[in-house]
């Protein structure tokens, strides 16, 4: 089993886009950690949520619906100045494998800061049936877009 990492630093109300597109669609990925923390822990009041989705979005919210089928992941977590604390809640939506480019978005509803994340994706090789089938699902999901 091959885990890729990613983390990096995303401001309030961005997206970022983690490329994972490959000519032939033969590797595919699936979503076994998601980390966050604060950009300036213990100085403010923040609460973060950042969410994982299979489509770019066209506007960044702190709406979390799990009804929608092109978000694969959120987490929510906050951090208090009064004191070093933090609650964490992470939701994989489920364990879909995808083999296109992923999109991270980022909102602070308090205090619009920036927030770490750290992101572990398993790589999985897929045989034509499943490459076929998974290219195909975000075909669909970028044409009801």
């Amino acid at each position: 089993m091959t885990i890729k990492t990613f983390r990096g630093l995303i401001a309030d109300g961005a997206q970022d886009t983690v490329a994972l597109h490959t000519n032939n669609g033969s590797t595919g990925y699936r979503i076994t950690k998601l980390l966050g923390m604060s950009n300036a822990p213990g100085t403010t009041q923040e609460y973060h949520i950042i969410k994982i989705y299979k489509i770019s979005q066209t506007a960044v919210d702190g709406v979390v619906d799990m009804s929608d089928n092109t978000l694969i992941a959120a987490l929510c977590f906050n951090n208090r100045n009064d004191e070093l604390h933090s609650n964490e809640s992470l939701i994989i939506a489920d364990n879909e494998i995808f083999n296109q480019d992923i999109y991270i978005t980022h909102t602070d509803v308090q205090s619009n800061t920036s927030a770490n994340f750290y992101l572990e994706l398993e790589q999985v090789k897929l045989d034509l049936n499943e490459n076929t089938v998974a290219t195909l699902k975000d075909i669909r999901n970028i044409a009801n877009q």
